[in-house]
């Protein structure tokens, strides 16, 4: 049995890493070891999940995937949780969240009890995964429904632009450097680049 270990942010801005602590002091306390850990920055309302998947492809059956909350895991809808859980399942992997009590047996428990628990964890973890998908869906709601307030009220200016940033791609741009290597280095996405490559080019007319 190999303990794997998920940490997941939904933004680059966020620190992934922020319970590798509390996870590796669960493992501890129980004379466990982490095998592996796999880090990522992407939305748990997505599949798109490079770093999860690997872990499951990483996997044999009996190992255990250790998470923080289940949320860390999934914010998805249910067709997709439905999904996770198939390809979970087929690899017989079991799943240890810190904030699902219930789970931690499946660690050390006989098989009669491992059997019962894991029944019951799967209810529960689609209990805890429909929260957090309904957390999701009421924050982007209440998002939306305030960035439509502030546009009527002429109050919404959009996110603001990260100008130090944009400074630095323009300057790499002026450089002469491969498009894609300037997104490697700065993590700017296409349509980030274009714009500012557009926006050079305007200047350079104005000039």
């Amino acid at each position: 049995m190999f303990i794997r270990a998920y940490l997941r942010a939904s933004t680059e801005k966020q620190d992934a890493n922020r319970a590798r602590e509390q996870l590796q002091t669960f493992a501890n306390e129980r004379g466990l070891s982490v095998a592996s850990w796999y880090v990522e920055n992407e939305s748990g309302a997505s599949l798109k999940r490079p770093e999860l998947f690997r872990l499951l492809n990483d996997c044999q059956s009996g190992d255990v995937l250790l998470i923080e909350q289940v949320d860390r895991l999934s914010r998805l809808n249910e067709p997709d949780w439905e999904f996770l859980k198939r390809e979970i399942s087929a690899r017989g992997v079991r799943i240890v969240a810190l904030d699902l009590p219930t789970s931690w047996q499946s660690i050390s428990a006989d098989e009669t009890t491992s059997r019962i628990m894991t029944a019951v964890n799967s209810m529960l973890l689609d209990m805890l995964a429909a929260i957090s998908r309904k957390d999701y869906t009421d924050r982007r709601r209440r998002q939306e429904q305030g960035i439509k307030k502030a546009k009527t009220e002429g109050l919404y200016k959009g996110r603001k632009e990260d100008t130090k940033r944009n400074d630095a791609i323009v300057s790499l741009l002026a450089s002469g450097l491969k498009w894609n290597d300037i997104q490697s280095a700065t993590g700017c996405s296409r349509s980030t680049l274009s714009r500012l490559a557009k926006r050079r080019t305007e200047q350079l007319q104005k000039v």
